[in-house]
């Protein structure tokens, strides 16, 4: 049976955390669950990790929004247009996060902003399931 490691479990939970937050499938929040349940005591690290590496992976988005995007999405520029960085909060949302992600981004929204409230979107969502894994 192989040995996951402390090290290997936060590495896997950066990867999977950033990777779930842009464009591509995935979900972090197994991974995170995973890691608390095998290493109870990295809860703090882990919480660290995964809302670090979601942000970036959001940021990602935001980025290639803001560079590459000829139009926003339309699910998640109402949205932004209404409530500006605060709509990161919802970042982490199935369907909708990264449509609002890439819209934040081509709306030239205040990166700095957009981040903070991205983090703590995901910080929250991430919080709530590490009470799940006891």
């Amino acid at each position: 049976m192989p040995i996951v490691t402390e090290d290997l479990s936060l590495w896997g939970l950066f990867a999977s955390s950033f990777l779930a937050a842009t464009l591509l499938p995935g979900g972090s929040e197994a991974v995170l669950f995973g890691v608390l349940r095998l290493h109870p005591h990295l809860i703090w690290w882990a919480l660290g990790v995964g809302t670090l590496g979601n942000t970036l992976g959001g940021m990602t988005s935001y980025g290639l929004g803001r560079l590459f995007a000829k139009t926003a999405p339309k699910r998640g520029r109402a949205l932004v247009e209404r409530w500006g960085a605060v709509a990161m909060l919802f970042a982490w949302a199935p369907v909708v996060g990264d449509a609002l992600c890439v819209a934040a981004g081509w709306l030239r929204v205040s990166p700095w902003w957009s981040a903070l409230f991205m983090a703590a979107g995901k910080l929250a969502r991430y919080g709530a399931i590490a009470l799940l894994a006891g």
